[in-house]
């Protein structure tokens, strides 16, 4: 069929499908529907509830804003939900610009704005709310818009949208919308059961067509070219086709076949030429440096020939091929940060000077209300310098208010380059025309892992910008050890399985006893997305047992020894590395103990070594760091200049000083001048003394344990011992061990499939019974408390307002107290936080004690859901409600000012739900509103986006 042709039979079909309403609708935007939102928008006409699964850019809110169309012509209520607040903000200005701010409502833990109007755009925990309350707001609803509903994977707030789907009232249209997933269909079953009639319509059409490039050295290839049977056929009017061509005559050979686009392609031969190359002179060149490894065997350490390009090479091509604007992915915050720096440094700019100037207009006019004193600290004539040249940073890290800047500077085109982290996958409205992943691998919280296809998918979305870009291009940084193949597999695979993560929580519960009982209850989280899962995985983790159980004899088989029972005899050597384990850690712990008495010891003026942590060196003591009730915390002069705490995770072993420095009285950690003089004499200090490290303590010397002399006693005994084979058996006995630790985790794992959101519901019950919040089928004074508590820690928030932990409490001490409860560090090295001294030290001993009380009922219970509070955060909350000043805060706590005012933001939220959850009389629903107050001042006042 010629093109013509078929665009003559796509436009007779849309007409077909479409009506009068579709079409009136579809003039109020100005460009031509595709098929899947015509489809999408009459199954909402002909009243069913749609699921659309669709890439990212692709249209899918046109259907949910046909939705807000059908209820506003009908005199109905539409809900337009998100996951996070700025997205809630940007749709709700959306719909004001269209249907005016009488007509459009918003609702988020931060704003509340015309909460009756007939649409109201809302995040996802709102509406959650409002449904377990029985808000009257719910009259007239007939569509609720889920917008991101893959959100329902997320492992911390997921729940909440599997919560809204299954309570929403039957009468009640559902308009979902979802990035595409591998299990669309599936979903689609699964809501159809609980939703009623529900269409799924998937398109995998992404409106800008993609193109994948690799960038070895400073040159960027085509990951893909045309097979000989598409290049014969004509040129396809891409740029880059006699590239391609060029690329297939120096390269030669063939490669897999692959469905890209529509388009059948195959790996760019000369990448993998490349790689092949990179490969040998990565062994030559090893060899040659080592050749005794050759001898034993030894595989080489990655070394490409493609030296990674800099971060202003790769933005310099990028702009030379006219592929900006583009975001760079970066895995890390710091490295986004280091990226704009070398930029700058560079002398990199972007942008026209009438460009700089309406760069510079926009971000004054935005930062107007932030004092001069706090953008100083904030960095902001760094930050500005760079955005003026079209360069920046967006990450979790920055002042909110510097990413809406930067967000909305990329979308006018006047910034160019932007380094992320991939939280800006998600969500926010910020195409480019080039997406590039500067690694293939990136930190989960335990381990460096590579990216799935899906999440490659997610991040590569956010190329070509619908009505701008021909195309978008996803470019990937040869990095040593690349596998051009393994690039194109993440490129061509469309695996974004969506998974629930389901759970019932002692909030949930007493919320869905207090409405429709215990047993009614239990009957709904059986319909739970989790639930319809697991049904289903159950035969295959029946295959997979089967598998397991049979490995398992064949390993006990390979460990048999003809001198008696080897699997006993492993056995023993397990339980005896146990106990030696143990008793390492036992001597640790005694070790850890003198370190502290060592740093209780220290004066003002002490030389020592620090062994280890981040401050390893020589440094001086500027203050002991000594308080009652608390471990040490040094303050110390490094020999580099750095005024730094030290703790007892920093000594393995006591202190000594070597020497003694006198300390000006008039010495300022923060002047450079005083720490570089003292540092200067500290390093003149060390020159005249002998400064070789002390001697490491012999291991040994203690009485062994009887335990651990028995066990070894048994082994030397066992006719196994002597065995000539027996740590070849040993090996086999091992891995049978390994096994079976994973087949009987797979066994329970089966067993517990069936009912298994309806069990833990029960055990929820349980514990919620123990403690008197229910009674039976009734929920009690105490469980109406605890309904109104929504936070990962609820029960804990419940315990502390029933037993008055909190009543004698100063508004200051509750905020520090409190933000124990909302606060998670991001890093581990933060051992032994500081406390403020006095009511909040008691108080956070007495909440720390009852985690404890409760994490013991749970286990009773077999549930586990209440984390240990954090107390990383409680100094900061403490100066910070007392007025402490911006710079001092964020130097100490060496806090970003994001995590700082997003922290400050969820305790704030926590505040307001004690204050409404607190009793009749209680001090602490007026103190914790004064506490609100107290910390909702400067940058946390004056940051729009949560």
């Amino acid at each position: 069929m010629s093109t013509h042709a078929a665009r003559y039979a796509a436009f007779r079909r849309r007409q077909k499908e479409s009506s009068t309403e579709i079409e009136d609708f579809q003039a109020l935007y100005g460009f031509e529907f595709d098929d899947f939102q015509i489809r999408a928008c009459k199954e909402l006409e002909s009243g069913n509830g749609v699921l659309v699964a669709a890439p990212t850019g692709s249209g899918k809110t046109v259907v949910g804003e046909y939705a807000v169309h059908l209820a506003l012509r009908d005199g109905r209520k539409c809900f337009y939900t998100t996951p996070i607040k700025a997205l809630s903000n940007q749709k709700y200005n959306d719909l004001v610009r269209r249907y005016g701010a009488e007509k459009v409502g918003l609702l988020t833990g931060d704003n509340s704005v015309n909460g009756e109007a007939p649409i109201v755009v809302m995040t996802t925990e709102v509406l959650r709310n409002m449904l377990y309350a029985g808000s009257h707001t719910l009259g007239g609803l007939a569509y609720v818009v889920m917008d991101e509903v893959h959100y329902l994977a997320d492992r911390f707030r997921g729940a909440v949208w599997e919560e809204v789907i299954i309570h929403l009232p039957e009468s009640v249209r559902m308009v979902a919308l979802s990035a595409t997933v591998s299990n669309a269909e599936e979903f689609g079953q699964w809501l159809l059961q609980v939703r009623g009639d529900t269409a799924v319509i998937v398109d995998e059409t992404r409106p800008v067509p993609l193109w994948q490039h690799v960038m070895a050295g400073i040159r960027i290839h085509d990951l893909f070219v045309e097979t000989e049977a598409a290049e014969d056929g004509g040129e396809s009017g891409r740029p880059g086709k006699r590239k391609r061509r060029r690329d297939r005559r120096e390269a030669g050979g063939k490669t897999a076949e692959i469905m890209v686009n529509g388009e059948r392609l195959q790996v760019n031969p000369r990448l993998i030429r490349l790689a092949q190359e990179d490969d040998r002179v990565t062994q030559l060149a090893h060899r040659r440096r080592h050749p005794q490894t050759r001898a034993r065997g030894g595989t080489p350490r990655p070394r490409s020939k493609f030296a990674p390009p800099s971060r202003v090479q790769i933005v310099d091509e990028l702009d030379r091929e006219g592929l900006l604007p583009a975001i760079t992915f970066i895995f890390s915050r710091a490295g986004c940060d280091d990226a704009v720096r070398q930029c700058i440094h560079s002398g990199l700019t972007l942008t026209t000077e009438e460009e700089t100037a309406e760069i510079r207009e926009y971000a004054e006019r935005q930062c107007a209300d932030i004092p001069p004193a706090d953008l100083a600290v904030l960095g902001y004539s760094e930050w500005i310098l760079a955005l003026e040249r079209g360069i920046a940073a967006h990450h979790a890290g920055m002042l909110p208010t510097f990413k809406e800047i930067v967000e909305k500077l990329f979308s006018r085109g006047l910034i160019r380059a932007v380094f992320a982290t991939e939280t800006l996958a998600l969500g926010i409205n910020m195409p480019a025309r080039t997406v590039v992943i500067e690694k293939l691998d990136k930190w989960n919280g335990e381990t460096h892992a590579p990216l799935t296809p899906g999440e490659y998918t997610q991040l590569t979305g956010r190329a070509g910008r619908r009505g701008i870009d021909v195309e978008g291009h996803a470019v990937v940084i040869w990095q040593p050890g690349t596998d051009p193949e393994a690039v194109a597999g993440l490129a061509s695979t469309r695996t974004y399985p969506l998974n629930s993560s389901f759970q019932p929580s002692y909030n949930m519960a007493v919320n869905l006893v207090g409405q429709v009982g215990r047993e009614r209850s239990r009957n709904m989280l059986e319909s739970s997305f989790a639930q319809f899962q697991a049904d289903r995985a159950v035969v295959g983790l029946a295959r997979q047992l089967h598998k397991h159980e049979e490995a398992l004899e064949g390993y006990a088989q390979a460990a048999q020894c003809h001198l008696g029972d080897f699997m006993e005899y492993a056995a023993l050597r397990r339980e005896l590395s146990g106990r030696e384990s143990q008793a390492s850690r036992n001597k640790g712990a005694v070790r850890r103990r003198e370190a502290v008495r060592s740093l209780e010891s220290l004066r003002v003026g002490d030389v020592i070594r620090v062994p280890a942590g981040r401050h390893s060196g020589f440094a001086v003591v500027l203050d002991p760091g000594v308080r009652a009730g608390e471990d040490p915390v040094p303050l110390v002069l490094t020999i580099n200049r750095q005024a730094k705490r030290v703790n007892s995770a920093d000594f393995p072993v006591p202190v000594q000083p070597v020497g003694r420095l006198r300390v000006p009285k008039n010495f300022s950690a923060r002047s450079a001048q005083s720490r570089r003089d003292l540092a200067s004499t500290l390093r003149n200090k060390l020159d005249d003394m002998d400064t070789a490290p002390p001697p490491r303590p012999r291991r040994g010397g203690g009485e062994e344990d009887p335990e651990i002399a028995r066990l070894r006693g048994e082994l030397r005994a066992h006719p196994c011992h002597g065995c000539a084979e027996r740590e070849d058996h040993a090996r086999w006995a091992e891995r049978h061990f390994r096994l079976r630790k994973e087949t009987e985790g797979l066994r329970r794992r089966v067993e517990g499939r069936s009912h298994v959101i309806a069990r833990t519901f029960d055990r929820v019950c349980g514990v919620l019974q123990q403690l008197d919040y229910l009674d039976g089928d009734s929920v009690t004074e105490e469980g109406r408390l605890l309904a109104k508590i929504y936070s990962e820690l609820d029960l804990l928030v419940a315990e502390c307002l029933r037993r008055g932990l909190w009543e004698d409490l100063d508004p200051v001490n509750l905020a520090a107290c409190v933000s124990s409860l909302v606060y998670e560090s991001r890093r581990s090295d933060e051992s032994y936080p500081r406390i403020p001294p006095g009511p909040s030290e008691e108080t956070l001993a007495e909440m720390v004690r009852l985690w404890g009380e409760l994490h013991e009922t749970e286990r009773d219970h077999r549930v586990s859901f209440l984390r240990e509070p954090d107390l990383g955060f409680v100094w900061t909350t403490y100066r910070w409600a007392k007025g402490d000043r911006l710079d001092r805060i964020l130097w100490e706590a060496d806090m970003p000012a994001g995590d700082f005012v997003r922290a400050t933001k969820q305790l704030i939220d926590m505040l307001g739900q004690i204050a409404d959850a607190a009793p009749e009389g209680s001090r602490v629903r007026p103190n914790a509103r004064t506490a609100m107050d107290a910390v909702r001042r400067g940058v946390v006042a004056y940051s729009s986006l949560s």
